[in-house]
Parts: structure tokens; sequence; C-alpha cells
């Protein structure tokens, strides 16, 4: 890049980068934190994996059925605009399968809490899961999870139960079964009763936000005590035997002779659960209650290890699709550089949020950054995942990754980003660049003819500039 001579400049072949470069040009360093470890004796994840394809067969064999047998398009699957099959096709499905109607509508709505199949608007449709479950142990074990986390919606309670004193259980379940989890073997029933009480009373004593005495003068204008709440005359028993059996049906524990014992993929969840609640409180900038763009900006000057541990604290904090959605509309910003971290989140979160990116191929501004991630996704080394793109493509990211650079970065990282254009001279990058259009080309122009110590160079950069601007 020294030559005076512009039509002869030479740019040296590099791989694209998919991210702007202000992040990539730090040097990494191993996390300081290693990768955890389960419980001991917690079973491989193939084995995890076996146990919960076993559990949901019925669920996938339901949804298999319906992805054959419907097929895209088709009117008459769903009834209520919330993907319940219509009495017609739970029909048709119990006949084809040989199940009764009861059987074919609970595996179709616990297909749906694990993912099998997805709701979009007023349909229902394949899931990615369902097209990765026999060759995707991760994709698998992440739709357990979804069922479990639904546990309570698996098997509704019954309605002469008081819902708030359902909505105490649910909070209160999680303490319980770090419990089961840390007992490691049968726990008595008695013993579970006594501690969801002691949690209910904690549930109920925190939501009492002015304690008054009797026989003490209230102060004026405060609340008067809070009245008793209908849930605190509620017995217990029933609920949580309710909570047991619906965790037991998702296969999550055992429940018998007066006694509760985690199963191996219950046990499992709860680390899980665990795990996410001690990444989310190791954020390493504090980052976590900021939104998606808050959260970037303050990615941008952190060290990629340092990011990628910030983005999977921000994700544990929040569900899934939410934060995919949030990530997604942070990428839709005028700030390149946002762009770039954002599909670097996006990598973060894996599969799950396959469906959304593939959604955003259509959106000029995305598609590159999507394409890059689809490739990766599918498998493809990270070094050649530019070759997803068309010459147009990668024309549109390079001046996009230089914005960010121009914007966030230094001038002579912006120098040195000229090695990742895909043509092979100065000349042919500039018609290209000029041509396919990126609203922040003359800026970004401009700021590569500052910034660059050849003064031919510079020039011809400076005038191309110009012709961008002039429409020339």
């Amino acid at each position: 890049m020294t030559s005076r001579i512009p039509r002869d400049s030479r740019l040296r072949l590099v791989r694209p980068r998919p991210l702007a470069a202000a992040p990539r040009a730090v040097n990494q360093r191993r996390p300081s934190r290693p990768a955890p470890r389960p419980p001991e004796g917690t079973p491989a994840p193939a084995e995890l994996a076996r146990m919960a394809r076993t559990g949901l067969a019925g669920p996938v064999r339901v949804a298999r059925w319906a992805d054959a047998a419907l097929g895209p398009g088709s009117d008459g699957a769903t009834a209520d605009g919330k993907a319940t099959l219509s009495e017609s096709t739970a029909r048709r499905a119990a006949a084809d399968l040989g199940l009764s109607l009861a059987q074919v509508r609970a595996d179709w709505d616990t297909a749906r809490l694990a993912g099998l199949v997805e709701v979009h608007g007023d349909s229902a449709r394949p899931g990615w899961r369902l097209r990765a479950w026999d060759r995707d142990d991760s994709a698998v074990l992440r739709g357990w999870v979804a069922l479990f986390d639904a546990w309570s919606l698996a098997h509704p309670e019954h309605e002469e139960h008081e819902p708030a004193a359902v909505a105490e259980v649910v909070s209160a379940m999680p303490q319980l079964l770090s419990f089961l989890q840390l007992s490691a073997g049968p726990v008595p029933v008695e013993q579970l009763l006594d501690l969801l009480q002691q949690r209910v009373t904690e549930l109920r004593t925190e939501r009492c936000e002015v304690p008054y005495e009797p026989g003490t003068e209230q102060p004026a204008g405060a609340p008067g005590p809070a009245e008793p709440a209908p849930a605190a005359d509620a017995p217990l028993d029933p609920l949580l035997d309710w909570a047991l059996k619906a965790l037991a049906s998702v296969g999550a524990l055992t429940y018998g002779a007066g006694q509760a014992t985690l199963t191996p993929l219950g046990s499992w969840a709860v680390w899980v659960k665990l795990e996410q609640i001690c990444v989310a409180a190791q954020s390493p900038a504090g980052n976590i209650e900021q939104s998606a763009e808050d959260m970037l900006r303050g990615c941008a000057q952190l060290r990629p290890n340092a990011a990628r541990a910030e983005y999977r604290a921000w994700l544990a904090a929040r569900p899934v699709g939410s934060a995919v959605t949030q990530l997604i509309d942070a990428a839709r910003g005028e700030d390149a550089l946002l762009r770039g971290l954002a599909f670097e989140a996006l990598r973060v979160v894996g599969a799950p949020a396959e469906p959304d990116v593939r959604a955003v191929v259509v959106e000029p501004a995305l598609r590159p950054y999507a394409l890059l991630w689809l490739a990766e996704h599918d498998g493809v080394d990270p070094e050649d995942a530019h070759e997803a793109l068309t010459r147009d493509e990668a024309t549109w990211l390079w001046v996009d990754t230089a914005a960010a650079v121009a914007d966030h970065g230094e001038a002579p990282m912006l120098v040195r980003h000229l090695e990742a254009a895909v043509q092979p001279t100065v000349p042919q990058l500039l018609d290209e660049v000029r041509a396919v259009g990126h609203p922040r080309t003359v800026q970004v122009l401009v700021a590569l003819a500052a910034a660059h110590p050849d003064p031919a160079l510079a020039k011809a950069v400076r005038r191309a500039a110009f012709q961008v601007h002039t429409g020339g």
C-alpha cells in the first residue's frame, strides 16, 4: 500500500471479517473462568439427550405427523389462533397414529412447549428443534429444558385452587428443586411441604412493604395494614401434590410412596439454571439490566472474551426470544459497530436465534451479517463463511465495517481495514463501493482519505467521495 499511483495500488488479499474491526483488533485472552462442570455422577450430554428423546417420543411423533400430513399452507389445522388442534385435525391424527384423542392433544401441547412446534401469528409450523432432533443433542436438551421451564403449563392446576396461592407455589418451587438437587436422593414429601411453607411465608413477608404493629400510631398518609390475601388460607398440601405431579409429568422427578427424587435430567436442568444465575451474577461490566443497545455499547471497549462473557450474562437474565428480538432491533440502528456486535451476541445465543436471523436476510442492511451467521451456524469455517456473500454484499459489509471503524476506531485501523476488501486494486474497490449505495459511503471515503499516508491514494479516495456526494 505504498505505491503513489492509485491504478497500480494492489490490496493484499485477506478474508473479510464479519465484525467491525475495532473489537477484533485487540488481542484475545483466554477466559479466566474455566468451563463449569456438572455435579459428579451426571450422565454425559449424549446420554441425557437419549433420555430426553425417549421422554418426548410421543410429542415428536405427533409433530412429525403434522409436518407430513398437513404440510405448508394447510387450513383448518388449528381452530383458535393459538395453535390448538382443531377437532377434525385431532381426530385425523388419532386415527393415523392409533392414539386416543386426549393423547394426541396432550402430545401436541407438549410439542409446543418444547419448541417442536412453533406458533407464528395464528398458525403453527415445525420448529427448528424438530428439524435437528435426530442429529443435534444440544437441540434436544434445549427442547427438554424449555418443557421443564413450562412445567406448570404442562400439567395445569385444578380450577378450585386459589390463583394467588398457585402463583406463590410456582415462585417457591425453584428453591425446592435446588434442595432436591443438593439432596441427591429421595426427599420425604413432609420435608418438602415444610420447606414450601417457609418459602411461601417469606414471599408474603416480602410483599408487606410497611410493617404496622397494632397499638402504635400510624404515620399520616401511610397505607393501612394490608388485608390478608385469600391465598393465606389456602392449604399448601394439594398444591405441592399438584406441583410434584406436574414436574413428574415432564420427566423432571419421580413422585410416589411419600417421597420425591430428581431424575438425572431434572438434576442436570436444575444445575443448568443455577449456573445461569451464577453467570448473570458475574457480569464483568454490569450491563445485565441495560437494554440491548446500551449493553452492546458497554461491550464495545471490552476484549472479545470479556464481551462474550457479558453477552452470556445478559442473555441469562432474560428469555431467549425477547433477547434475540432486542439484539436484532439494535442491529437495525444507525451505528454499524452495534450491528456487528449484535450479531456477535447472536452467535452466543446459537441455534434458538436461527429463525429470527433467517427472517432478516431480506433486509439489505442486515443481510450480509445474517448470511455470515447462518453459514457459520451450518458448520462452515468462520474463515470461509465470506464465500456465502456475493461481491456486492461483501462490499456493502466492507463499507459498513469501515463506518464502524471510522466512528469508534483509530486512523491506522481504518487504513488496515483496506486489507479486508475483496477487490484486488484500489480503483476497483472505489468503483464497487460507489455502486453498492451504502448510506455511509461518503463519510467512509472522506475518513479513509484523511487517514491514509499515501497522498496519491488519498487524493483518489477524496475524488471518489466527491463523485458520490454529487451523484457523478
